[in-house]
């Protein structure tokens, strides 16, 4: 695949690069719409966590036992493909680069090996084990066949992978009936504690306005209600995890879920009255925590004026100095 490179990157890595877009490409990795950079900000992930420099009968699986965390992609990127990646891009690593190759099955993760949630830090990335078998066959004389039953494998895998995402799931009912399912991990079941126990308790009657997912930072949002309101584009970096209206109390709850992410600190919260600042309510900030353990590692971080609510003590509150903002809005 003919791209426009970045960097000052020699013939031979350009063209591994190059080769590997083509085998993305025939099995089945999308890329109308994407841009030559994006295109190869995914081809040199993937040449990463397989640990592959020169040619494709270097690379290496999962079986290996070496995943690479997203920092350590930036640093293997940085060293061989003459590139200069921030180390505060881990997030686009995940998020973007290896988004495709992971849904895939073509890069495998920690995860896979003990449920972990979709943003842990502490989970890594290789190449599965059908895949780096592919890249061992690329330019011998079985590569055809090798290709085909990889295709046909593949559709086999997707659909199990399905069934599998779909048993671990957690699901969620909104104040509203409505119910939606969160992907697994620790955050995801913070947000679930946070909509069924912590607002039917001190929301006010609130309704959720919106709620993100660490795999659809879009999972619910009532767009009608939010520009009422005066809210921020929704793509805005400071978007907490949940958002609920209490019409009765003209209260906004801006809820932060914690576990491996920081709180509502005094920089985002200084951001936060920002954007909202031709918000018609009063905005109350929260961060949520799973146990007093978690609450105690953020406590020097959670901003003044602020709430905290830990769900394995779900019917209290804590309280940042100022108002008690439950006696001032009685």
């Amino acid at each position: 695949m003919n791209i426009k490179f970045t960097g000052k990157k020699t013939a031979k890595v350009k063209k591994l690069i190059s080769d590997l877009l083509d085998i993305l490409q025939m099995v089945g990795i999308p890329m109308a719409g994407l841009t030559d950079r994006r295109k190869e900000r995914m081809a040199m992930a993937c040449l990463a966590v397989g640990n592959i420099t020169k040619t494709f009968a270097e690379a290496t699986s999962a079986e290996s036992g070496t995943f690479l965390k997203t920092r350590d992609i930036i640093d293997f990127e940085n060293k061989n493909f003459s590139e200069n990646i921030s180390s505060g891009s881990y997030d686009d690593i995940r998020r973007q680069d290896l988004i495709y190759l992971v849904e895939a099955a073509i890069v495998v993760n920690s995860s896979g090996f003990s449920v972990q949630a979709t943003n842990d830090p502490s989970r890594g990335y290789a190449l599965s084990v059908p895949f780096t078998n592919l890249l061992h066959s690329f330019g011998h004389k079985d590569w055809s066949q090798k290709l085909k039953s990889y295709v046909a494998s593949q559709n086999k895998l997707k659909d199990e992978l399905q069934g599998k995402r779909e048993l671990e799931e957690i699901p969620v009912t909104l104040p509203s009936g409505d119910e939606y399912r969160l992907s697994p991990g620790k955050h995801n079941e913070l947000q679930k504690a946070i909509i069924e126990k912590f607002l039917p308790v001190f929301g006010m009657g609130s309704r959720v306005l919106y709620l993100g997912d660490t795999s659809d930072k879009f999972l619910f949002r009532d767009d009608a209600s939010l520009q009422e309101l005066n809210f921020f584009e929704l793509k805005h970096d400071a978007l907490p995890d949940i958002v609920a209206y209490s019409e009765e109390k003209n209260l906004l709850f801006l809820v932060e879920a914690v576990h491996s992410s920081g709180p509502m600190s005094e920089l985002r919260v200084k951001k936060l009255k920002r954007q909202l600042e031709k918000c018609p309510a009063k905005i109350v900030f929260f961060t949520a925590f799973l146990t007093k353990n978690d609450f105690k590692k953020w406590l020097d971080k959670i901003a003044w004026e602020t709430e905290v609510w830990i769900a394995e003590a779900p019917e209290h509150l804590v309280h940042f100095n100022g108002y008690k903002f439950l006696e001032v809005n009685k």
